[in-house]
């Protein structure tokens, strides 16, 4: 877990599936897994909290936001965004698109479309536009393909 641009992102999943490690994959990192990372032990300072856009995503982003508010995660880590990853194709019900704005004002949220090579394992052929603007906020290379 060096300083680089890749590898000084650290990915928190605020629950199991978000999508933390194929955004590491995909956009390099690291995926910390559900905990918040040590910056004293070396891990990522900047952190992206990811969750997905079901209802139990967004209350587990919810939670995760009041858990760093409220400094109950170490100190002086830089929350650049939240990535609210898509848990299905298609539009989402107005009930979920109202609680994306409740994260949305307490912190910027980058959303990410659903991406049907994630669901078999792969990685997208190229990146949709959306990955290509969150790569740049995490200072990847954006050119990443699948291999």
């Amino acid at each position: 877990m060096r300083g680089t641009s890749r590898d000084g992102i650290g990915w928190v999943k605020a629950h199991g599936g978000a999508g933390a490690t194929s955004l590491a994959e995909a956009l390099g990192g690291v995926d910390v897994g559900a905990r918040w990372p040590e910056p004293a032990r070396g891990e990522p300072r900047r952190i992206v909290l990811v969750g997905r856009t079901s209802a139990r995503g967004l209350r587990a982003v919810s939670r995760a936001l009041g858990a760093l508010e409220d400094g109950k995660a170490p100190r002086r880590l830089e929350l650049l965004a939240v990535v609210l990853v898509a848990d299905a194709p298609g539009r989402l019900p107005l009930g979920l698109l109202r609680r994306i704005r409740v994260v949305r004002s307490v912190a910027p949220v980058r959303r990410v479309p659903w991406i049907p090579a994630w669901r078999v394992g792969g990685q997208p052929t190229y990146l949709p536009r959306q990955l290509s603007a969150l790569a740049d906020l995490v200072g990847a290379d954006g050119e990443r393909t699948a291999s």
